[in-house]
């Protein structure tokens, strides 16, 4: 993978946009919008071989939209640190099938999480209307190209070499201020590509080149990100900076994980991608309605 180039000056949105626009229509932004991590895959850290099947992966997106989920987001291919990388006809393998029948029975927008063109164009085509990429289009020059075909929303997400080294690579002199500068290099990846401006989502990749304080200090810094004009997603669900913090099992960190929703509410992100959609749903409600009476 080639290291990100430098960063150029690029026109931006001078505030989020109401809504986000993906394949298929658009979703408000308004109020925080929670996506459900739905993970197909063997070894992904806190849920891996849950839902490798379609019928325990249909229980559990059902599951998830009741408890208020307005995306529902498919990944087969696990990034967690030192994670081993999935040939793509593997990863359609396990996701396709899924994507097909999820677009059949559920009433939200479905998201394939995958940094692969040949899956998301396979994603896509049976009805995902969202591309959720964690390498920010660094890993493969298709994808964009791919998404902007569909009209496909896209999610860049900050993250710097790959599940296998990035631990290495979490050394910043401005922590907030580079990874503003890499997400907008891949916003300007993908302007290239052809993704309109109100198609974009940034993530600033918690957890993913970062240590656990760098996590937590940019959590804090969202404002400077938010600055950049992009609506934020922030995805803390179950990560291990909440372990270090909390010193708890991955499954024991909903309480943190709803804690660092608020938190990132607070500071300007309106999408958050979680496992334990109903409790950070009920967390962001409250928070919300707060956020109402403090503008009156």
């Amino acid at each position: 993978m080639r290291e990100a180039p430098a960063t150029v000056p690029l026109p931006v949105p001078a505030r989020p946009a109401p809504v986000w626009e993906i394949a298929g229509g658009s979703l408000p932004l308004a109020a925080p919008l929670v996506a459900g991590i739905l993970n197909v895959t063997p070894d992904s850290f806190s849920d891996g071989g849950e839902y490798a099947t379609i019928e325990a992966a249909l229980r559990h997106a059902d599951e998830m939209v009741r408890e208020g989920a307005a995306i529902v987001d498919v990944g087969g291919e696990s990034t967690r640190p030192g994670a081993a990388p999935v040939p793509a006809v593997e990863e359609i393998r396990r996701v396709v099938p899924v994507v097909g029948a999820l677009v059949r029975r559920l009433p939200v927008p479905i998201s394939v999480d995958t940094r692969k063109a040949a899956v998301a164009r396979a994603a896509l085509e049976a009805g995902a209307a969202i591309v959720n990429d964690v390498s920010g289009l660094a890993f493969d020059p298709g994808l964009g190209p791919a998404a902007a075909a569909a009209g496909a929303g896209l999610i860049l997400m900050h993250m710097r070499g790959t599940p296998a080294d990035m631990r290495r690579r979490a050394r910043y002199a401005d922590l907030a201020g580079e990874v503003r500068s890499e997400l907008e290099v891949a916003v300007a990846r993908a302007r290239a590509a052809g993704i309109p401006a109100g198609s974009i989502v940034l993530d600033p990749g918690l957890g993913f080149a970062k240590t656990a304080a760098q996590s937590v200090a940019l959590l804090g810094a969202l404002p400077r990100l938010r600055a950049s004009g992009f609506p934020l997603m922030v995805g803390p669900s179950r990560k291990s900076f909440l372990g270090e913090l909390l010193g708890v099992a991955p499954k024991d960190r909903v309480v943190g994980t709803a804690a660092a929703c608020v938190v990132a509410y607070r500071g300007g992100a309106r999408l958050f991608r979680v496992h334990d959609v109903r409790p950070v749903v009920e967390a962001l409600t409250v928070a919300h309605a707060v956020a109402g009476t403090e503008s009156r």
